[in-house]
Protein backbone atom coordinates (compact mmCIF):
# COMPACT_ATOMS: atom_id res chain seq x y z
CA UNK A 1 0.00 0.00 0.00
CA UNK A 2 1.14 3.53 -0.76
CA UNK A 3 2.30 5.50 2.20
CA UNK A 4 -0.05 8.30 3.25
CA UNK A 5 1.29 11.73 2.34
CA UNK A 6 1.87 14.11 5.24
CA UNK A 7 1.85 17.90 5.05
CA UNK A 8 2.39 20.45 7.80
CA UNK A 9 1.39 24.11 7.59
CA UNK A 10 2.56 27.07 9.69
CA UNK A 11 -0.36 28.87 11.34
CA UNK A 12 1.59 32.15 11.43
CA UNK A 13 2.74 32.58 7.84
CA UNK A 14 1.15 29.70 5.88
CA UNK A 15 4.40 28.05 4.74
CA UNK A 16 4.27 24.27 4.27
CA UNK A 17 6.65 21.42 5.02
CA UNK A 18 6.62 17.67 4.42
CA UNK A 19 7.70 17.05 8.03
CA UNK A 20 7.06 18.68 11.40
CA UNK A 21 9.36 21.51 12.48
CA UNK A 22 9.65 23.00 15.95
CA UNK A 23 10.49 26.38 14.40
CA UNK A 24 9.11 27.65 11.09
CA UNK A 25 11.97 28.26 8.68
CA UNK A 26 10.02 31.06 6.96
CA UNK A 27 8.75 33.31 9.77
CA UNK A 28 10.65 31.93 12.78
CA UNK A 29 7.51 31.12 14.82
CA UNK A 30 7.89 28.31 17.38
CA UNK A 31 5.45 25.40 17.64
CA UNK A 32 3.25 26.75 14.85
CA UNK A 33 3.34 23.76 12.44
CA UNK A 34 0.06 21.82 12.32
CA UNK A 35 -0.49 18.61 10.36
CA UNK A 36 -3.15 18.85 7.65
CA UNK A 37 -5.63 16.01 7.20
CA UNK A 38 -6.32 14.18 3.95
CA UNK A 39 -9.20 16.43 2.89
CA UNK A 40 -7.14 19.57 3.44
CA UNK A 41 -4.26 18.18 1.37
CA UNK A 42 -6.64 17.26 -1.46
CA UNK A 43 -8.11 20.77 -1.38
CA UNK A 44 -4.68 22.40 -1.63
CA UNK A 45 -3.63 20.09 -4.49
CA UNK A 46 -6.89 20.82 -6.33
CA UNK A 47 -6.35 24.59 -6.12
CA UNK A 48 -2.81 24.22 -7.47
CA UNK A 49 -4.08 22.40 -10.58
CA UNK A 50 -6.35 25.29 -11.54
CA UNK A 51 -4.90 27.01 -14.61
CA UNK A 52 -4.64 30.77 -14.46
CA UNK A 53 -5.82 32.97 -17.31
CA UNK A 54 -2.87 33.92 -19.48
CA UNK A 55 -2.38 37.58 -20.38
CA UNK A 56 -0.09 39.43 -22.73
CA UNK A 57 2.43 41.98 -21.51
CA UNK A 58 1.92 45.60 -22.56
CA UNK A 59 4.22 48.57 -22.69
CA UNK A 60 3.64 50.86 -19.74
CA UNK A 61 3.21 53.87 -22.06
CA UNK A 62 0.18 52.17 -23.66
CA UNK A 63 -1.58 51.51 -20.37
CA UNK A 64 -4.23 53.99 -19.24
CA UNK A 65 -4.66 55.22 -15.69
CA UNK A 66 -7.30 53.66 -13.47
CA UNK A 67 -9.84 56.24 -12.40
CA UNK A 68 -10.10 56.00 -8.61
CA UNK A 69 -13.58 56.85 -7.36
CA UNK A 70 -13.57 58.03 -3.75
CA UNK A 71 -16.40 58.89 -1.42
CA UNK A 72 -16.19 60.47 1.99
CA UNK A 73 -16.61 58.51 5.21
CA UNK A 74 -17.91 61.71 6.86
CA UNK A 75 -14.94 61.51 9.23
CA UNK A 76 -12.12 63.95 8.48
CA UNK A 77 -9.57 61.88 10.39
CA UNK A 78 -10.40 58.61 8.61
CA UNK A 79 -10.46 60.34 5.23
CA UNK A 80 -7.03 61.81 6.02
CA UNK A 81 -5.53 58.38 6.77
CA UNK A 82 -7.13 56.82 3.67
CA UNK A 83 -5.68 59.54 1.43
CA UNK A 84 -8.86 61.50 0.71
CA UNK A 85 -11.71 59.06 1.29
CA UNK A 86 -12.86 55.48 0.77
CA UNK A 87 -12.03 54.03 -2.66
CA UNK A 88 -14.79 52.14 -4.44
CA UNK A 89 -13.84 48.47 -4.85
CA UNK A 90 -11.13 48.56 -2.19
CA UNK A 91 -10.47 45.99 0.54
CA UNK A 92 -9.31 47.52 3.84
CA UNK A 93 -8.04 45.66 6.90
CA UNK A 94 -8.20 47.36 10.30
CA UNK A 95 -6.55 45.86 13.38
CA UNK A 96 -6.00 46.78 17.00
CA UNK A 97 -6.11 45.45 20.55
CA UNK A 98 -9.44 44.41 22.12
CA UNK A 99 -11.58 47.35 23.26
CA UNK A 100 -9.59 49.94 21.29
CA UNK A 101 -12.63 50.93 19.18
CA UNK A 102 -12.50 49.04 15.86
CA UNK A 103 -16.13 47.94 15.83
CA UNK A 104 -17.28 51.24 17.31
CA UNK A 105 -15.58 53.28 14.59
CA UNK A 106 -16.83 51.16 11.69
CA UNK A 107 -20.39 51.04 13.01
CA UNK A 108 -20.30 54.83 13.33
CA UNK A 109 -18.96 55.16 9.77
CA UNK A 110 -21.60 52.71 8.53
CA UNK A 111 -24.30 54.86 10.14
CA UNK A 112 -22.88 58.02 8.55
CA UNK A 113 -22.89 56.45 5.09
CA UNK A 114 -26.40 55.04 5.52
CA UNK A 115 -27.61 58.47 6.62
CA UNK A 116 -26.43 59.78 3.24
CA UNK A 117 -28.49 57.21 1.28
CA UNK A 118 -25.72 54.64 0.78
CA UNK A 119 -26.67 51.02 1.24
CA UNK A 120 -24.51 49.47 3.98
CA UNK A 121 -24.17 45.88 5.24
CA UNK A 122 -22.63 45.16 8.65
CA UNK A 123 -21.72 41.47 9.07
CA UNK A 124 -20.88 40.29 12.58
CA UNK A 125 -19.74 36.81 13.53
CA UNK A 126 -19.13 37.70 17.18
CA UNK A 127 -22.29 39.56 18.21
CA UNK A 128 -25.98 39.12 17.60
CA UNK A 129 -27.99 41.72 15.70
CA UNK A 130 -29.62 42.73 18.99
CA UNK A 131 -26.26 43.51 20.58
CA UNK A 132 -25.21 45.60 17.60
CA UNK A 133 -28.55 47.41 17.77
CA UNK A 134 -27.81 48.44 21.38
CA UNK A 135 -24.47 49.92 20.33
CA UNK A 136 -26.05 51.63 17.33
CA UNK A 137 -28.53 53.35 19.68
CA UNK A 138 -25.63 54.72 21.70
CA UNK A 139 -23.72 55.83 18.61
CA UNK A 140 -26.71 57.36 16.87
CA UNK A 141 -26.28 55.00 13.92
CA UNK A 142 -29.89 53.83 13.52
CA UNK A 143 -30.52 54.38 9.81
CA UNK A 144 -32.91 52.72 7.37
CA UNK A 145 -30.15 51.95 4.85
CA UNK A 146 -27.95 50.16 7.44
CA UNK A 147 -28.52 46.39 7.39
CA UNK A 148 -27.23 43.94 10.00
CA UNK A 149 -26.33 40.31 9.38
CA UNK A 150 -25.22 38.01 12.20
CA UNK A 151 -23.54 35.22 10.23
CA UNK A 152 -20.25 33.27 10.17
CA UNK A 153 -20.84 31.28 6.96
CA UNK A 154 -19.14 32.91 3.97
CA UNK A 155 -21.66 31.40 1.54
CA UNK A 156 -24.56 33.13 3.29
CA UNK A 157 -22.69 36.45 3.31
CA UNK A 158 -21.87 36.21 -0.40
CA UNK A 159 -25.48 35.30 -1.21
CA UNK A 160 -26.71 38.36 0.70
CA UNK A 161 -24.28 40.64 -1.14
CA UNK A 162 -25.22 39.18 -4.53
CA UNK A 163 -28.95 39.42 -3.82
CA UNK A 164 -29.03 42.96 -2.47
CA UNK A 165 -26.66 45.54 -3.92
CA UNK A 166 -24.54 47.28 -1.25
CA UNK A 167 -22.14 50.22 -1.46
CA UNK A 168 -20.21 49.46 1.72
CA UNK A 169 -19.65 46.22 3.66
CA UNK A 170 -18.10 45.64 7.10
CA UNK A 171 -16.85 42.18 8.14
CA UNK A 172 -16.45 41.82 11.93
CA UNK A 173 -14.24 39.84 12.04
CA UNK A 174 -12.30 37.90 9.39
CA UNK A 175 -11.23 35.22 11.92
CA UNK A 176 -14.84 34.22 12.63
CA UNK A 177 -15.87 33.54 9.01
CA UNK A 178 -15.61 30.08 7.50
CA UNK A 179 -16.35 28.47 4.15
CA UNK A 180 -17.99 25.06 3.72
CA UNK A 181 -15.75 24.42 0.70
CA UNK A 182 -12.57 24.55 2.80
CA UNK A 183 -11.89 21.61 5.17
CA UNK A 184 -10.35 23.69 7.97
CA UNK A 185 -11.46 25.29 11.20
CA UNK A 186 -12.50 29.00 11.27
CA UNK A 187 -9.49 31.25 11.77
CA UNK A 188 -7.01 28.78 10.29
CA UNK A 189 -4.47 29.85 7.69
CA UNK A 190 -6.29 28.15 4.84
CA UNK A 191 -9.69 29.60 5.81
CA UNK A 192 -8.45 33.17 6.30
CA UNK A 193 -6.43 33.15 3.09
CA UNK A 194 -9.23 31.72 0.92
CA UNK A 195 -11.95 33.94 2.44
CA UNK A 196 -9.85 37.06 1.90
CA UNK A 197 -9.33 36.07 -1.75
CA UNK A 198 -13.09 35.72 -2.17
CA UNK A 199 -13.78 39.09 -0.51
CA UNK A 200 -11.17 40.71 -2.75
CA UNK A 201 -12.87 39.21 -5.81
CA UNK A 202 -16.25 40.56 -4.69
CA UNK A 203 -14.85 44.02 -3.97
CA UNK A 204 -13.14 44.33 -7.35
CA UNK A 205 -15.82 42.74 -9.51
CA UNK A 206 -18.81 44.50 -7.92
CA UNK A 207 -17.15 47.80 -6.99
CA UNK A 208 -17.97 47.47 -3.27
CA UNK A 209 -15.77 48.98 -0.59
CA UNK A 210 -15.20 46.30 2.07
CA UNK A 211 -13.70 46.86 5.52
CA UNK A 212 -12.38 43.84 7.44
CA UNK A 213 -11.73 43.82 11.18
CA UNK A 214 -8.80 41.61 12.22
CA UNK A 215 -7.76 40.34 15.62
CA UNK A 216 -4.18 40.86 16.76
CA UNK A 217 -1.70 38.54 18.44
CA UNK A 218 0.23 39.11 21.69
CA UNK A 219 3.07 40.84 19.82
CA UNK A 220 0.66 43.33 18.24
CA UNK A 221 0.50 41.91 14.69
CA UNK A 222 -2.73 40.89 12.97
CA UNK A 223 -3.59 37.26 13.64
CA UNK A 224 -3.48 34.84 10.74
CA UNK A 225 -1.05 34.46 7.85
CA UNK A 226 1.12 37.43 6.84
CA UNK A 227 -0.27 37.04 3.32
CA UNK A 228 -3.50 38.55 4.68
CA UNK A 229 -1.87 41.98 4.91
CA UNK A 230 -0.27 41.57 1.48
CA UNK A 231 -3.59 40.73 -0.19
CA UNK A 232 -5.64 43.71 0.98
CA UNK A 233 -5.36 47.25 -0.43
CA UNK A 234 -5.14 49.16 2.85
CA UNK A 235 -3.94 48.14 6.33
CA UNK A 236 -4.82 50.36 9.30
CA UNK A 237 -3.79 49.91 12.94
CA UNK A 238 -5.41 51.39 16.02
CA UNK A 239 -2.93 52.54 18.66
CA UNK A 240 -3.25 54.04 22.10
CA UNK A 241 -4.20 53.07 25.61
CA UNK A 242 -7.69 51.57 25.82
CA UNK A 243 -8.06 53.33 29.18
CA UNK A 244 -7.36 56.71 27.59
CA UNK A 245 -9.89 58.73 25.63
CA UNK A 246 -7.54 59.30 22.69
CA UNK A 247 -6.97 56.79 19.89
CA UNK A 248 -4.52 56.93 16.97
CA UNK A 249 -5.32 55.31 13.61
CA UNK A 250 -2.12 54.71 11.65
CA UNK A 251 -1.86 53.66 8.01
CA UNK A 252 0.63 50.80 7.52
CA UNK A 253 -0.15 50.12 3.87
CA UNK A 254 -2.15 52.10 1.31
CA UNK A 255 -2.21 51.34 -2.41
CA UNK A 256 -4.20 54.51 -3.10
CA UNK A 257 -2.28 57.09 -1.08
CA UNK A 258 0.42 57.90 1.44
CA UNK A 259 0.98 56.05 4.70
CA UNK A 260 2.44 59.11 6.43
CA UNK A 261 -0.80 60.43 7.91
CA UNK A 262 -2.27 59.49 11.28
CA UNK A 263 -5.88 59.95 12.36
CA UNK A 264 -6.60 61.00 15.94
CA UNK A 265 -9.94 60.13 17.53
CA UNK A 266 -11.53 60.80 20.87
CA UNK A 267 -13.64 58.20 22.67
CA UNK A 268 -16.66 59.28 24.69
CA UNK A 269 -20.05 57.84 25.63
CA UNK A 270 -21.40 58.44 22.11
CA UNK A 271 -18.53 56.62 20.38
CA UNK A 272 -15.38 57.62 18.53
CA UNK A 273 -15.24 61.15 17.15
CA UNK A 274 -12.62 63.20 15.35
CA UNK A 275 -10.38 64.91 17.90
CA UNK A 276 -10.99 68.65 17.66
CA UNK A 277 -7.67 69.92 19.04
CA UNK A 278 -4.37 68.37 20.10
CA UNK A 279 -3.21 71.38 22.14
CA UNK A 280 -2.25 70.23 25.62
CA UNK A 281 -3.66 66.72 25.20
CA UNK A 282 -0.38 64.83 25.67
CA UNK A 283 1.38 66.88 28.35
CA UNK A 284 0.83 68.79 31.59
CA UNK A 285 0.20 72.41 30.60
CA UNK A 286 0.64 73.87 34.09
CA UNK A 287 3.86 72.50 35.54
CA UNK A 288 6.41 69.78 34.84
CA UNK A 289 7.72 67.69 37.71
CA UNK A 290 11.25 66.35 38.00
CA UNK A 291 11.76 63.60 35.46
CA UNK A 292 9.56 65.13 32.72
CA UNK A 293 10.56 66.85 29.47
CA UNK A 294 8.63 68.00 26.40
CA UNK A 295 9.29 67.16 22.76
CA UNK A 296 7.64 67.80 19.39
CA UNK A 297 7.09 64.79 17.14
CA UNK A 298 5.50 64.60 13.71
CA UNK A 299 2.57 62.26 13.20
CA UNK A 300 2.11 62.44 9.47
CA UNK A 301 2.03 66.14 8.59
CA UNK A 302 0.93 67.37 12.01
CA UNK A 303 3.27 68.26 14.89
CA UNK A 304 2.24 67.03 18.36
CA UNK A 305 3.76 68.13 21.64
CA UNK A 306 4.26 65.19 23.99
CA UNK A 307 5.58 64.66 27.50
CA UNK A 308 8.33 62.13 28.14
CA UNK A 309 8.61 60.87 31.70
CA UNK A 310 11.68 59.24 33.22
CA UNK A 311 12.39 57.55 36.53
CA UNK A 312 15.97 56.90 37.67
CA UNK A 313 16.49 54.91 40.86
CA UNK A 314 19.10 52.73 42.54
CA UNK A 315 19.23 49.25 41.07
CA UNK A 316 18.41 46.23 43.19
CA UNK A 317 20.75 43.74 41.55
CA UNK A 318 21.08 44.07 37.79
CA UNK A 319 20.21 47.50 36.34
CA UNK A 320 16.87 47.50 34.52
CA UNK A 321 15.97 49.43 31.36
CA UNK A 322 12.29 49.63 30.45
CA UNK A 323 10.41 51.92 28.10
CA UNK A 324 6.80 52.35 27.05
CA UNK A 325 6.25 54.14 23.74
CA UNK A 326 9.99 54.49 23.07
CA UNK A 327 12.43 52.02 21.49
CA UNK A 328 14.13 50.13 24.33
CA UNK A 329 17.27 49.48 22.28
CA UNK A 330 17.62 53.20 21.61
CA UNK A 331 17.19 53.90 25.32
CA UNK A 332 20.10 51.54 26.11
CA UNK A 333 22.23 53.34 23.52
CA UNK A 334 21.46 56.79 24.99
CA UNK A 335 22.30 55.60 28.51
CA UNK A 336 25.63 54.17 27.33
CA UNK A 337 26.36 57.50 25.64
CA UNK A 338 25.58 59.48 28.81
CA UNK A 339 27.76 57.19 30.90
CA UNK A 340 30.73 57.58 28.56
CA UNK A 341 30.44 61.31 27.79
CA UNK A 342 29.32 62.55 31.21
CA UNK A 343 30.65 59.87 33.53
CA UNK A 344 27.25 59.22 35.13
CA UNK A 345 26.88 55.81 36.87
CA UNK A 346 23.87 54.50 34.92
CA UNK A 347 25.27 50.94 35.04
CA UNK A 348 24.18 50.85 38.69
CA UNK A 349 20.81 52.60 38.19
CA UNK A 350 17.38 51.48 36.99
CA UNK A 351 15.94 53.67 34.23
CA UNK A 352 12.28 53.68 33.17
CA UNK A 353 10.82 55.75 30.32
CA UNK A 354 7.15 56.42 29.52
CA UNK A 355 5.57 58.47 26.74
CA UNK A 356 2.31 59.98 27.95
CA UNK A 357 -0.96 59.48 26.08
CA UNK A 358 -0.14 56.02 24.73
CA UNK A 359 1.82 57.43 21.76
CA UNK A 360 4.57 55.28 20.24
CA UNK A 361 7.51 57.37 19.02
CA UNK A 362 8.73 56.19 15.63
CA UNK A 363 11.23 58.99 14.87
CA UNK A 364 14.55 59.92 16.54
CA UNK A 365 13.64 63.58 17.14
CA UNK A 366 12.74 62.81 20.77
CA UNK A 367 16.25 61.63 21.71
CA UNK A 368 17.17 64.96 23.26
CA UNK A 369 13.96 65.10 25.31
CA UNK A 370 14.56 61.55 26.59
CA UNK A 371 18.05 62.56 27.75
CA UNK A 372 16.66 65.72 29.38
CA UNK A 373 14.01 63.71 31.23
CA UNK A 374 16.60 61.18 32.45
CA UNK A 375 18.93 63.93 33.71
CA UNK A 376 16.00 65.75 35.31
CA UNK A 377 15.06 62.63 37.27
CA UNK A 378 18.70 61.86 38.12
CA UNK A 379 19.24 65.36 39.54
CA UNK A 380 15.69 65.60 40.93
CA UNK A 381 15.35 69.00 39.26
CA UNK A 382 12.26 70.08 37.31
CA UNK A 383 12.57 71.59 33.82
CA UNK A 384 10.83 74.78 32.78
CA UNK A 385 7.39 73.84 31.38
CA UNK A 386 7.82 76.37 28.54
CA UNK A 387 10.94 74.66 27.16
CA UNK A 388 11.00 72.13 24.35
CA UNK A 389 13.79 69.72 23.36
CA UNK A 390 14.24 68.77 19.69
CA UNK A 391 17.10 66.77 18.24
CA UNK A 392 18.46 63.39 17.31
CA UNK A 393 21.51 62.23 19.26
CA UNK A 394 24.27 60.31 17.48
CA UNK A 395 26.64 57.73 18.92
CA UNK A 396 29.37 60.38 19.09
CA UNK A 397 27.23 62.64 21.28
CA UNK A 398 26.43 65.14 18.54
CA UNK A 399 22.92 66.57 18.25
CA UNK A 400 21.62 66.19 14.70
CA UNK A 401 18.99 68.32 13.00
CA UNK A 402 15.48 66.94 12.70
CA UNK A 403 13.16 67.26 9.71
CA UNK A 404 10.56 70.03 9.35
CA UNK A 405 12.09 72.17 12.08
CA UNK A 406 10.12 75.30 11.17
CA UNK A 407 6.83 73.41 11.17
CA UNK A 408 7.56 72.24 14.71
CA UNK A 409 8.56 75.75 15.84
CA UNK A 410 5.37 77.24 14.42
CA UNK A 411 3.35 74.76 16.47
CA UNK A 412 5.26 75.89 19.56
CA UNK A 413 4.42 79.52 18.82
CA UNK A 414 0.70 78.81 18.53
CA UNK A 415 0.71 77.03 21.91
CA UNK A 416 2.61 79.75 23.76
CA UNK A 417 6.03 78.17 24.24
CA UNK A 418 9.01 80.50 24.58
CA UNK A 419 12.18 78.38 24.52
CA UNK A 420 13.48 75.53 22.39
CA UNK A 421 16.74 73.60 22.61
CA UNK A 422 17.60 72.70 19.01
CA UNK A 423 20.56 71.44 16.94
CA UNK A 424 23.14 73.92 15.70
CA UNK A 425 21.87 75.28 12.37
CA UNK A 426 20.73 78.66 11.12
CA UNK A 427 17.00 79.11 11.65
CA UNK A 428 14.48 81.42 10.08
CA UNK A 429 12.88 84.21 12.07
CA UNK A 430 10.76 82.93 14.92
CA UNK A 431 9.55 84.28 18.24
CA UNK A 432 10.85 81.16 19.99
CA UNK A 433 14.19 81.64 21.74
CA UNK A 434 16.33 78.86 20.26
CA UNK A 435 19.26 77.66 22.37
CA UNK A 436 21.64 76.08 19.90
CA UNK A 437 23.33 72.86 21.03
CA UNK A 438 26.09 70.96 19.26
CA UNK A 439 26.51 68.08 21.68
CA UNK A 440 24.96 66.52 24.73
CA UNK A 441 27.38 68.21 27.14
CA UNK A 442 26.08 71.65 26.09
CA UNK A 443 22.53 70.63 26.97
CA UNK A 444 23.69 69.48 30.39
CA UNK A 445 25.31 72.88 30.98
CA UNK A 446 22.06 74.60 29.99
CA UNK A 447 20.06 72.46 32.41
Amino acid sequence: MAKNKKLFECQSCGSQSSHWLGKCTNCGAWDSMIELNGEQIKFLEATKTLTAHTSKAQSIVDIKHDNLIRFTSHSKELDLVLGGGIVTGSLTLIGGSPGIGKSTLLLKIAGNLAKNNQRVLYVSGEESAGQIKIRADRLGANEKQLYLLSEINLGSVVQEINTNRYDFVVIDSIQTLYSDDIPSAPGSVTQVRSITFELMRIAKSMGIAIFIIGHITKDGSIAGPRVLEHMVDVVLYFEGDSNSELRLLRGIKNRFGSTNEVGIFEMNKSGLHDAKSMAGRFFNKDKLLAGSALAVILEGSRPIIIEIQALVSDAQGYAKRSSTGFDNNRLVMLLALLEKKLGLPFSTLDVFINVSGGIKIAEPSADLAVIAAILSSYRDRAIDSKSIFMGEVSLTGEIIEVSNMMLRLKELETQGFTKAIVPAKALEATSIRCFVANEVAKVVEWM
